[in-house]
């Protein structure tokens, strides 16, 4: 089941209820029951749902009504599938080595061009910039 959800910035609760086909005393109790979702109100308290609720939502549907989840059994699910995010995202930032290994890639290229270059005085500078960048790398991965 997909559901279409229009490109908008802000959502009404009337708007949601028909989108995701469910009565608005629904979304109200759901927003009670999941505390992750937090719908921004304007000044006369109106609820004001962003995409992301909206996709929140349409996720929290299609565990309870699809996948016949209890409220518990839908909270942890989605505790699970926000942990799992952030762990592949955890996983995908490169860490201090790796970093350094990189920097330490580009000075070699930038020490290659100054060897190839005929500019003496360039190259004297160029290797007194690589010598303190891989010092500046070294206290990295020794720190």
């Amino acid at each position: 089941m997909t559901i279409a959800i229009p490109e908008k910035q802000y959502f009404k609760i009337g708007e949601v209820s028909e989108i995701l086909d469910v009565e608005p005393y629904v979304l109200r109790y759901w927003e009670s029951e999941f505390k992750i979702l937090k719908p921004t109100r304007t000044r006369a308290r109106q609820r004001l749902y962003h995409k992301k609720d909206l996709e929140l939502l349409v996720e929290i549907k299609h565990l309870l009504y699809d996948e016949k989840f209890t409220i518990a059994g839908a909270k942890k699910r989605l505790q699970d599938m926000k942990r799992q995010v952030s762990a592949e995202r955890k996983a995908k930032k490169p860490t201090k080595a790796v970093k350094a290994k990189e920097e330490s890639e580009l000075l070699e290229a930038k020490a290659e061009n100054a060897l190839s270059s005929d500019n003496q005085s360039g190259y004297r500078e160029i290797l007194l910039e690589i010598k303190k960048e891989l010092k500046e790398l070294r206290s990295i991965l020794e720190g």
